[in-house]
Order: C-alpha cells, then structure tokens, then sequence
C-alpha cells in the first residue's frame, strides 16, 4: 500500500452515492466476500453486522494511475482528519490495479480494523466527530500529466532543472468541526478495533483538479434499512390476525393419525 502526501486542494459538489461510476469502484467486504448491495433512494445501501469486521477494496480499471481519497464516517481512513477530499491524504492504486484496506492507518506499520458497531460505541463518536457517520466514499482522482513545453531558447533557460528559485508548493488541508446530533444505539457506524500489520509509504502524487469519480455507499442496520423502504419489513403478526375467517371450506377436521 502506498500513501500520498503532496495534494492539490479544492472543493467539489457530491453526486447521488454510487458503488460504481466508469471504470472504479469501491466494494465492502465481510470474511473476504463482498456485501450485498441496495439500490434505493438514489443511493447504495449494504447492510450493516454489528460487531463483524469489515474492509473497503478499491479497484481502478483504467491505464492511469490514480489518487483515491476515502473515507468513513466522514474520517480520512489515513490520518482521521475531516478535510475536502482533494486536500485529504490519499491511496494509491496504479493502472489496473486494486487495493483492499482492513482499517484505520495508525502508524507507517500498522492499522486498526474496520467493524460495524453502534454510533455510541464508533470510532467518530470517541473523536467527537459525529456529524457523517454512515457512509463510505472513496473519491478517485486521476495522476495529472505534464503539459508539453514549445520548445524556444528562452524556455530552456528560464524551465532548466537547476535553475534557482524554482518551487512548487503543494496544497493543505484543514479540519472543520460542527455540532452534530446525539449519537445512538439504533443506528450503524464504524468502530476502531484489533491492531493489524499494514506497511505504508509516502510518495508524490500530483493529482488533475477534478476528480475522475465520486463514490459512496450507505450503510446501515437492517431495521433502519427496512425503516427506509430498502428492505422488505418481516409481517405484522396482528396484520396477520386481521385478516383471519371463521370459514373457508365446507368439509371435516383431518385425523392427525390417519384412522
């Protein structure tokens, strides 16, 4: 896994949440298969397990290298912070090439798992950042590629390599707080859990302005699911009872054995 640390900034409008958008995408996964998805509401729902741990794979199908910004409960998986993702710290995946993360990224060598648990008991929660539990996105940003210089004597001298003074300075990112309702136990978000080996490394990574795909996934227990008309509810005993007849057929009451 590689980590990106020299960004561009800049702010962007989020599209309806999708699990898929061109040639990316972003897919949970439980005990190595991916989850169930929902379509509903113009958004894509999984269900979440309470208590199972869970990892994000990414996957990028093109043949340029991209910057992938992801977050969960609106935390940067990377560092935790609350930033834009064009100023957020970002996975690298190269052409063709998919990467499947377990947890939160605590030092250069390790993580912490993902799992599903409670808004009380969450990862944002103990931060005190609450205001976007329940949702993954994973924002992918294309590798920008360097624009061809027309060739003069004067270009040469002032574009030389060697030349002094002459510095790029990358963007930054800041964190933002806002109130944010009282967390709950009826509703789903991430916790921080077993510590896991998980090596990263700091590259540069110069990403074009706007980003190639917006993605996003909801989730949430099954009762809020079905709450949200994405699953079909269990049946209403006393609807049941409703709709008891005395009488449906004309006949005798069957003999249990048969005699």
């Amino acid at each position: 896994m590689k980590l990106v640390v020299f960004l561009l900034s800049g702010l962007m409008a989020i599209p309806a949440l999708a699990a898929e958008q061109g040639r990316y995408s972003v897919e949970i996964l439980v005990d190595g298969r991916p989850l169930q998805e929902y379509h509903a509401r113009n958004t894509t729902y999984v269900e979440a397990l309470e208590g199972r741990e869970y990892s994000v794979r990414l996957k990028n199908h093109t043949s340029r290298r991209v910057a992938v910004a992801l977050s969960i409960d609106g935390l940067n998986t990377i560092d935790a912070k609350t930033t834009t993702a064009a100023s957020a710290s970002k996975w690298i995946l190269d052409p063709h090439d998919s990467i499947t993360l377990d947890g939160w990224q605590t030092s250069s060598s390790n993580a912490r798992r993902f799992f599903f648990t409670t808004e009380e008991r969450s990862y944002g929660n103990w931060l005190g950042k609450t205001d976007n539990l329940g949702i993954i996105s994973a924002v992918f940003f294309r590798e920008k590629r360097p624009r061809p210089i027309p060739y003069s004597r004067s270009s040469e001298r002032e574009e030389r390599p060697d030349a002094p003074g002459r510095m790029r300075k990358s963007g930054e990112g800041a964190d933002r707080g806002a109130l944010a309702p009282a967390p709950s136990d009826d509703y789903a978000a991430t916790g921080i859990g077993t510590k896991i080996d998980h090596s990263v490394r700091r590259v540069r990574f110069e990403s074009e302005k706007h980003p190639a795909a917006v993605l996003g996934i909801r989730y949430e227990f099954r009762d809020a699911l079905v709450r949200l008309g994405v699953l079909p509810g269990t049946a209403d005993p006393l609807a049941r009872r409703e709709r008891s007849r005395g009488f449906e057929d004309v006949g005798f009451a069957p003999d249990p054995w048969g005699e």
